[in-house]
C-alpha cells in the first residue's frame, strides 16, 4: 500500500458520550458522516425553498411590496432557509460532537417540515370550493421530508418518532392556524383535510419509527462485525495489496490503536499463497513486538479473526513520515537530518544486535511526531522485510514473494540488488545513508527510468556529493559520512548502526537544532499537531496527520 497522508478533525472522532446515547448503535465512522449528509440536505433545502417561493416573486418583480414581505409565508420562508443554512454552517465548522448535530437535525425536521406546510396550506383556499381537494390526491411533500430523517439524521427510534408526529402535525396546525386568523374562509371544511393527512403524514411518521428501528439493527450488526479481539474498528485508514489498516479502540481501556489486517480474500488464491502472506505478516508483528527502543513502534497485540483474517495492533501515532515531511515543507537543515537519523540508529542498533535485518528502511518507513511533550520523535516503521542475519531460528525462513528482491529499488543496497546470499545490517545503513541524502537534498541518490534501472545504478553509479544538489549548508565531515554510508562495499561502511549514530554526531560543527526547536517549528508548521491532547477515548482529539503504510 502506498503511503498516505490522513487529516481529521475533532468532530470526525468520536466521543464516548456520542457512542452512548442517541445513535449510538451506529458504528462511529458512519455517525461521524451523518451530518455531513445532514448540512447537505440543510443546503438542498435552503436553495429549493429559495428558488420555490421567492424567485418566482423576484421573477415578477413583487419583492418590493411590502405587504408581501410581511406576510407569515414570507416570514416562515425567511426563518426556515436561515435556519437551514446555519445548520449547514454548525455542520461545516464542526464544531459539535455528532449526536448533537444529530439532535439538531431532528429540530431542523420540524422547522422544515412547518416551512412546507406553511408554503402549501396558509391562504391557499380563501374561498371554499367544492373541488379543492383535488389537488391533494397524492402524497403531501411533507411525507418524502418525514421519510429522508431516519436515514440522513439517524437517531433514537423514540426521538425520530417524536419529531416525526411534530413534523406530521405542522400542515394541520398551519391551516386551523391561518383559519383562526382569517386567512382561510371560516367555511372551508378542515374535517375534511384531516383523513387525508392521517393516511399520509402521520402513517409516514410511523414508517420512520421502524425505519429508524432497522437502521439501528444494521448499525448494531456493523458495530459487532468491527470487532476485533478486545478491539473495537473505527475508521478505515488505508487499505492496500496486503490489507487494511483500521483506527480502533480498545473496548474496556479506550486506548487507541491501529490495527494492521489482512482479510482472508486478499491473502491469494491458493493455499500456498495464503500460507506465506499469513506467516509474513505474524512474522512482522513478533518481530517488531520483539523490540525495545523507544523509536520503534510498539505492538499491543496480534491473532486471527473469526473469519481467517490474520491482526496486529499497534500504537496510533499523530505526524508524518519523512517522505511527506519533504515532499511538504522541503529539505531539513543538516542539524535537523542529524537529529532525526540519530533517532533512527537508537531503532536499528537493537534490531541488529538481535540479529534482524530491516531490509526496508526508507523515508515512508520513518516516522516523525508528536510523542507526550516530545517533538519530532522518530518512530520506525514496517518490520515486515525483517531478516534474520543468524541466530533467531523463527526469523529465518525469507518471505518475500518468489523471483522478486525484498526492498523497495530507490534505497536498495547494492548487496541485496545483486540478490547476493550474505546481506548483512549494513545494508539498512546503506539505505539509511539515501534516506539522509532526500532529508538533505529533497532528491533520491539514484532515480532511473525503471525499477531495474534504478537498482543498476545503486550496483555500478558514484553517488552525486549531497551538496552539490541542494542550496542547504551540508558541512564537510557530514557529506562525508553521507557517502561513507552510499559505498558500494559493505566494509567501507560504518559497521554498526550505534558507530554511524556517533558519526553523525561528530560531523556537526554547529548543532542547533534540539527539542526546543523542534517544538517551535511544530508549532509554526503543524498546530494542528502541536496541541494534540488525547484523552482516553479520544474526546479532545483536534486535526491530526496519520501515516500508514502496508
Amino acid at each position: 500500500m502506498n503511503d498516505s497522508i490522513f487529516l481529521r478533525k475533532a468532530s470526525d472522532t468520536p466521543s464516548s458520550a456520542a457512542v452512548s446515547t442517541g445513535s449510538g448503535s451506529l458504528p462511529p465512522d458512519i455517525l461521524r458522516e451523518a451530518p455531513k449528509r445532514l448540512g447537505i440536505v440543510a443546503l438542498i433545502y435552503a436553495a429549493t425553498y429559495f428558488l420555490a417561493y421567492f424567485g418566482s416573486h423576484f421573477v415578477f418583480s413583487d419583492m418590493t411590496n411590502e405587504t408581501l414581505l410581511r406576510e407569515p409565508q414570507t416570514i416562515a420562508a425567511a426563518v426556515s432557509i436561515t435556519l437551514a443554512l446555519i445548520l449547514f454552517v454548525l455542520v461545516r465548522r464542526s464544531a459539535y460532537e455528532p449526536q448533537v448535530l444529530l439532535d439538531v437535525g431532528l429540530v431542523f425536521e420540524v422547522v422544515g417540515a412547518f416551512g412546507i406546510s406553511m408554503g402549501q396550506f396558509w391562504r391557499v383556499y380563501p374561498e371554499w370550493n367544492p373541488v379543492f381537494l383535488t389537488g391533494y390526491i397524492g402524497i403531501p411533500w411533507e411525507c418524502v421530508w418525514i421519510l429522508i430523517f431516519p436515514f440522513v439524521a439517524p437517531n433514537s427510534p423514540g426521538k425520530v418518532l417524536l419529531a416525526s408526529f411534530a413534523a406530521a402535525s405542522t400542515a394541520p396546525l398551519v391551516l386551523l392556524v391561518s383559519q383562526a386568523s382569517g386567512a382561510t374562509s371560516p367555511e372551508t371544511p378542515l374535517s375534511v383535510l384531516m383523513p387525508y393527512f392521517l393516511f399520509t403524514t402521520y402513517v409516514c411518521a410511523g414508517i420512520a419509527f421502524f425505519i429508524s428501528h432497522e437502521v439501528r439493527r444494521f448499525g448494531r450488526r456493523l458495530k459487532k462485525a468491527r470487532e476485533i479481539g478486545s478491539y473495537e474498528l473505527i475508521e478505515q485508514l488505508g487499505k492496500g495489496g496486503m490489507g487494511e489498516v483500521w483506527m480502533a479502540r480498545h473496548r474496556l481501556l479506550a486506548r487507541p490503536g491501529a490495527i494492521k489486517l489482512i482479510r482472508p480474500e486478499l491473502l491469494g488464491a491458493d493455499e500456498a499463497s495464503r500460507t506465506t502472506a499469513l506467516k509474513r505478516f505474524e512474522r512482522e508483528a513478533k518481530a517488531t513486538a520483539a523490540l525495545r527502543s523507544c523509536h520503534t513502534v510498539d505492538i499491543y497485540d496480534f491473532g486471527v479473526t473469526a473469519e481467517g483474517a490474520f491482526f496486529y495492533v499497534m500504537e496510533l501515532l499523530d505526524g508524518v513520515n519523512l517522505d511527506v515531511l519533504v515532499k511538504r515543507f522541503g529539505p531539513v537543515t543538516s542539524a535537523r537530518a542529524v537529529y532525526l537519523l540519530r533517532q533512527a540508529c537508537h531503532s536499528l542498533s537493537e534490531a541488529h544486535e538481535r540479529g534482524m535485518i530491516h531490509r526496508d528502511i526508507k523515508p515512508a518507513n520513518i516516522f516523525a511526531c508528536r510523542l507526550g511533550p516530545d517533538f519530532d520523535f522518530i518512530k520506525v516503521l514496517d518490520f515486515g522485510l525483517v531478516k534474520s542475519s543468524g541466530g533467531m531460528g523463527a526469523m529465518q525462513t525469507e518471505l518475500t514473494a518468489e523471483g522478486l528482491t525484498a526492498g523497495t529499488p530507490t534505497y536498495m543496497a547494492p548487496e541485496m540488488a545483486l540478490e547476493e546470499t550474505r546481506v548483512d545490517s549494513r545494508a539498512d545503513l546503506y539505505a539509511l545513508g539515501c534516506v539522509a541524502y532526500w532529508l538533505l537534498t529533497g532528491q533520491p541518490v539514484f532515480k532511473g527510468e525503471s525499477a531495474v534501472a534504478t537498482i543498476v545504478e545503486h550496483v555500478r553509479t558514484p553517488p552525486v556529493p549531497p551538496s552539490q544538489r541542494t542550496e542547504i549548508d551540508i558541512p564537510e565531515a557530514l557529506e562525508k559520512v553521507i557517502l561513507s554510508c552510499l559505498e558500494k562495499d559493505a566494509a567501507d561502511r560504518p559497521q554498526t548502526a550505534a558507530d554511524l549514530s556517533a558519526l553523525l554526531a561528530s560531523s556537526l560543527t554547529v548543532d542547533d537544532w534540539d527539542s526546543a526547536r523542534a517544538e517551535e517549528w511544530w508549532r509554526l508548521e503543524l498546530p494542528e499537531l502541536a496541541t494534540v491532547d488525547r484523552g482516553p477515548a479520544e474526546e479532545s482529539r483536534p486535526q491530526k496527520i496519520m501515516q500508514v503504510h502496508l
